[in-house]
Parts: structure tokens; C-alpha cells; sequence
């Protein structure tokens, strides 16, 4: 706590200051209500309460980050300024987080008039209800009267030093993005050997005395250009400064209020080009918002892989914006945990996570053909459970029982069809492989076309996008569409039945879906209404489906129609012979006969190719 304290407040007020919750009554030795608090935000970095005590008495009470309290005080509340600025500069050194404390009182009118402001726009539900809140507390929140300043010790976790150099040595660059004051900051770098003796370091702040002279003048124009053209020019001098040595590591540090300006989108592009050339980068005094901007422009600007690190709340942005996020659980709250990838317990175990895990998972999917998802099933158990006994499994015991390639009286008019089980030229390797290649294709492209078409998009009108079990219904969907439609292409001759069971099949699905979804989701679980809330209303299931399914089928379709008609076998010789009606015709049968698998030494027929044959040879001699 600094030593240096306003005489004519109370000590007690001090308590009072960490004391903000929402009883209506405060008892430290003296009794104090509550009236209203003004909370903290990450845009405010401070926080007030206004307080009655037993006189009747009205105090501002605030507390928050020496950036924004600063800058707020009275020109008669500035006493203790200079050493109070000394003093938070020692705990800075020593690694302390510091805040500072101001009050100011205020009288009966001043506040009723905040408070009428303040409580409509707590009441108001439009679009701008946080920045009307925010301008009725700064406009009460000024002509403070500095207190003091207090700091608070906040130690490195066990095995962060140790867990931070692996990483560096596994070639991973590290970021720090801190709310931290800068001397703060450089002093955890040390300690956890992000930063060391002899480095270089590179600082970009505004805390020089040009910037501040315009600062306090009051002029906010000349103030933004004179601050913008000082962080481009510190900008390029560090490039230069880069540039001059190839040997030397060199650590860059910036503050808040420079990484505004260098963010911005002419600038962004020059700030990250020498950030990428540092070994260390330190932004202190970073707000949420510049944290998550910041991460997206090292994403977008390297093209590389970015693992944002958190423990708090402000650090929700980054973690979202990075491509994968790791919240660290413990005494700062969820927020963290429940914004990220990946949670653990503290950070070393960041250490196993990423040189353990990391590196085996790496190995592994280098052995798959597409790892891009999670290891959660694509596909309810149920789904899988009766594929083949209801959705798929009738339309084949149809085919094995009732199909017909020819009628039974060609059949028996080409008892040469006979010879394609002889010779097995349809139950062969070749086909079985072709097949399973079939098998293969349909599958990979249901996949990427459902995935493709649904990924990054609106599912439906309501802009509700893809979960995995709506993902899971709709390949499933086109799955079962895509065999059974196979199914009725490779049939030869349809009956009642083969329909009832194809076209049934698929109704059947459907109908599954509706029962299965209506039941409780302790048992349906991911399937739970998925059909009628989900799938049903939502235009785009419908024409994912109908496109999947008809460019899955349309190579297939493609192959059996150029096999069919450019290389018959022998029965589709016969088909076609049925077709063109000429299977009553002597000539185009005798055609046929020629062209079967093996041609035949004994019986009536091959004496009748035989005289055939011997026919033009005779009439040749004779003409001779």
C-alpha cells in the first residue's frame, strides 16, 4: 500500500473499496450503504461504488488499472502523483500487479442527476444499453482525489520456466499478451526466461514526454497523429535495428495504447513483420479485445498454426480466435475453460500436452487418409445397429432371391449363358475388388460432399448451423439412398416385392427417424427430435441430399451404361437381343450364338456352325 494517504479520508474507506458486493450495507466500524456500482469491464479497467455513510455523507469510491485512474484525477487530487508513480514502478519491478484507489464526494444533486441517467440506461433494452451505461459512469467517475495504490504478489505457477524453454526449444514462438504493467511484464518475462540477460530489447510505448505534454493539453486530434506517427516511427527503427544484426536475439515490448495504433490495418502489417522477426514479444497492458487482434494477426499474416493460452475471462477472445484454445481451470474462474479446445489443471502441463500428445497424434494421422474431425461417432448407434437389418438389408435378399437377367426361355434357347459360370467370368477377384473400390468412392464422396456443403454455412433460416448429429443424419441419409438406388440399378428384373423392398427401405428410414427422435433423449440421445426440429424444415438437408445422392450415382450409373453398351458380356448381349425384340429372330440369334464365351465342339448347334462355316468355302471352289 503507498505510505502517502489523503488526510482528510477515513483509512477504513480503503477496506471499503475491496469491500464492493451487493448488500445494502457495509460494517467496518462505521456503517456505510451501498447506492450503486459501477462495474468493471475490460474497456473500463476500473471500478466504483458510491457510498452514503451515517452523516448522510455521499463518496465515489473507485479502483482500476493506473492508465485509466490516472488520467482522471483533479488537478488539486494530483498531490501524490509523482510518488505514488515511483512507488508502483518498485512493485512493478518486483513483479507485482498494481492498482490505484481515488475518491472524490459528491453532492445530493450530482448524484440524483447520475442516477437517473444511470438507471435508465440500466432499464434501456436497446442496442447501445452498455455504451449509455458507460457514459453515465465516466461522466461521474472524474475530478478524483488520489488515494494511494496498492500491489498484489501474483506468482508463477510451478514448472512455467522449465515448461516455456522446452517449448522454445521444440521451435514454438511464444507470445505474452498481459494486462500487466509494462515494468511488470518485463519482469515475468525474466522469470519465466522468456527473457534474459543480453537480449535486446525493443520498447514501443507513448510514455514519452512529447506524447504526454499533448496528452495533458487536452488536444485529442494532434494527441492520435502525434502517437501514431511516434509508434510507426519506433516501428521502423526497431526493423532497423533488426536488420543490422543476424546474430543477436532481440525481444520486442509494447504497450496498450501503442498496440492500438499498431493494429490498425496500414500499420498492422509493418507491426508484425518485426514482432515475427523477435525472438520474445511482450504486449502489456493488452485489453481482451487487442489480445484476440493480435492473435488473429499473427493467423492471417504467417499462415501458421496459432494456441492461444488462458486462465481468465479476458482471455475468451484470444482463446476463440486461435486455433486451438487451452484453458487453464483454477481460482480465475471457467470462463476460460468453457471457451476452449482443450482444459487442463496448470501450465506445465501445457509441456506434456503438446511435446507428448502432440507429437504421437501427429504421427498418427500422418497414417490416416482424413483426420479433420474428433473421434465422436458420426453416426447414433442406433443408426449403425440396423443398417443392415432394416435400411439396407431386404433390398439385397431380393436380389439374391428374385432376379432374373433373362426369362427361363432364353435361358434355355442360349444354354451358352451357362458357360459364364463355367468359366466364372462374374463371380471373379476382379469383380469383388471392383466392388469394394465401388464401396470405397461412394463412401469417400458422401463425406466431403455432405461436410463440404454444410460446413460453413447457415443450416437453416434461422441461422443455426451444422452439429454433428445433424451432419451425422444427413450423410446417413444419403447413404441409404445411394445403396438402395444402386441396388435398384444392378436389378435385372423387377418385381412387387424388390420395389416394396427397395422404395421401402427408404421410407422406412424416415419413419425411423420419427420414432426414434420422438423418443426421450435418454435414450435417443443425439437423435432427439433431430428429423422434425432439425432435418425436416431445413431446405438445405433436402437439397444436400438429392445432390449427394444423384452425383454419387452418377458414376455408377456412367460405368454400367458404357460396359453395357460398348463391351457386353454375354448375357447383355442376350438382354439387348430381348430388347430391340429379335429374340424370336434366327439370324440375330445365330449372331449371338458366334459370340459366346467359349464356341461349342459337339451337339446339333455345333454341327450347324460347322455347316455354316463350310458353306462359303464351297461356293468359293465352285465360282473357281
Amino acid at each position: 500500500m503507498s505510505n502517502k494517504l489523503a488526510s482528510d479520508v477515513d483509512f477504513k474507506l480503503l477496506d471499503v473499496v475491496f469491500v464492493f458486493t451487493t448488500q445494502s450495507e457495509l460494517f467496518l466500524g462505521r456503517s456505510y450503504k451501498l447506492l450503486s456500482v459501477l462495474e468493471f469491464n475490460s474497456t473500463r479497467k476500473r471500478m466504483s461504488v458510491i457510498l452514503q455513510d451515517e452523516e448522510g455523507k455521499l463518496l465515489l469510491l473507485s479502483k482500476g488499472a493506473d492508465s485509466v485512474m490516472f488520467e482522471r484525477l483533479a488537478q488539486d487530487g494530483r498531490e501524490f502523483e509523482d510518488k505514488t508513480k515511483e512507488q508502483m514502478h518498485e512493485y512493478a519491478d518486483a513483479g507485482l500487479r498494481t492498482l490505484v484507489l481515488a475518491y472524490r464526494q459528491l453532492d445530493e444533486e450530482e448524484y440524483k442527476s447520475f442516477n437517473e441517467k444511470f438507471m435508465a440506461a440500466k432499464n434501456s433494452v436497446s442496442a447501445d444499453r452498455d455504451e449509455k451505461i458507460e457514459e453515465a459512469a465516466d461522466s461521474i467517475e472524474r475530478d478524483l482525489i488520489l488515494l494511494g495504490a496498492t500491489a498484489v504478489e501474483d506468482k508463477l505457477q510451478n514448472g512455467v520456466p522449465e515448461c516455456i524453454d522446452k517449448l522454445a526449444q521444440a521451435g514454438i514462438k511464444i507470445w505474452v499478451l498481459t494486462g500487466d504493467k509494462m515494468e511488470t511484464a518485463i519482469n515475468i518475462g525474466y522469470a519465466c526466461s522468456l527473457l534474459r540477460q543480453g537480449m535486446k530489447q525493443i520498447i514501443i510505448t507513448l510514455d514519452r514526454p512529447e506524447i504526454i505534454r499533448l496528452e495533458k493539453g487536452g488536444n485529442k486530434d494532434a494527441f492520435a497523429k502525434a502517437s501514431r506517427d511516434s509508434v510507426i516511427y519506433q516501428i521502423n527503427e526497431g526493423k532497423k535495428l533488426l536488420s543490422s544484426s543476424s546474430t543477436e536475439s532481440f525481444a520486442l515490448i509494447i504497450d496498450g495504447k501503442s498496440l492500438a495504433y499498431a493494429l490498425e490495418d496500414d500499420v498492422k502489417n509493418l507491426f508484425l513483420q518485426l514482432a515475427v522477426g523477435c525472438a520474445s514479444v511482450i504486449c502489456c497492458r493488452s485489453s481482451p479485445k487487442q489480445k484476440a487482434l493480435v492473435t488473429r494477426l499473427v493467423k492471417a499474416g504467417t499462415g501458421k498454426v496459432t494456441l492461444g493460452i488462458g486462465d481468465g475471462a479476458n482471455d475468451v477472445g484470444m482463446l476463440q480466435e486461435a486455433d486451438i484454445g487451452v484453458g487453464i481451470s483454477g481460482a480465475e474462474g471457467m470462463q476460460a475453460v468453457m471457451a476452449s479446445d482443450v482444459a487442463i489443471a496448470q501450465f506445465r502441463f501445457l509441456e506434456r500436452l503438446l511435446l507428448v500428445h502432440g507429437h504421437w497424434c501427429y504421427q498418427r494421422i500422418s497414417s490416416m487418409a482424413y483426420a479433420s474431425f474428433s473421434g465422436q461417432p458420426a453416426y447414433n448407434d442406433w443408426y449403425l445397429s440396423l443398417y443392415n437389418v432394416f435400411f439396407t438389408s431386404l433390398p439385397v435378399i431380393a436380389l439374391g432371391v428374385f432376379d432374373q437377367d433373362v426369362s427361363a426361355r432364353l435361358c434355355l434357347k442360349f444354354p451358352m449363358l451357362y458357360q459364364e459360370g463355367v468359366q466364372n467370368v462374374l463371380f471373379s477377384w476382379l469383380r469383388i475388388l471392383g466392388w469394394m473400390f465401388n464401396g470405397v468412392c461412394n463412401g469417400v464422396m458422401i463425406f466431403f460432399f455432405c461436410t463440404t456443403a454444410l460446413q460453413h454455412q447457415a443450416f437453416r433460416k434461422g441461422g443455426e448451423v451444422v452439429d454433428f448429429a445433424v451432419l451425422g443424419a444427413t450423410m446417413y441419409t444419403c447413404v441409404v439412398w445411394v445403396v438402395n438406388c444402386q441396388m435398384a440399378l444392378s436389378v435385372s428384373y423387377f418385381t412387387l416385392i424388390q420395389h416394396i423392398f427397395i422404395w421401402g427401405g427408404i421410407a422406412l428410414w424416415y419413419l425411423f427417424l420419427l420414432a426414434y427422435g420422438a423418443i426421450t433423449p435418454t435414450l435417443s440421445t443425439s437423435a432427439f427430435m433431430v428429423f422434425v426440429e432439425g432435418l425436416a424444415p431445413a431446405p438445405s438437408y433436402w437439397i444436400t441430399a438429392l445432390f449427394v445422392v444423384v452425383a454419387t450415382l452418377i458414376p455408377f450409373f456412367t460405368y454400367s451404361v458404357i460396359r453395357m453398351r460398348f463391351f457386353p458380356m454375354y448375357h447383355n448381349m442376350i438382354q439387348w437381343l430381348r430388347f430391340d425384340g429379335h429374340a424370336d429372330d434366327p439370324e440375330y440369334c445365330q449372331v449371338v450364338r458366334q459370340r459366346s464365351v467359349r464356341p461349342t465342339t459337339v451337339g446339333v448347334s455345333a454341327r450347324i456352325d460347322a455347316k455354316l462355316h463350310s458353306q462359303p468355302a464351297a461356293s468359293r471352289r465352285e465360282s473357281s
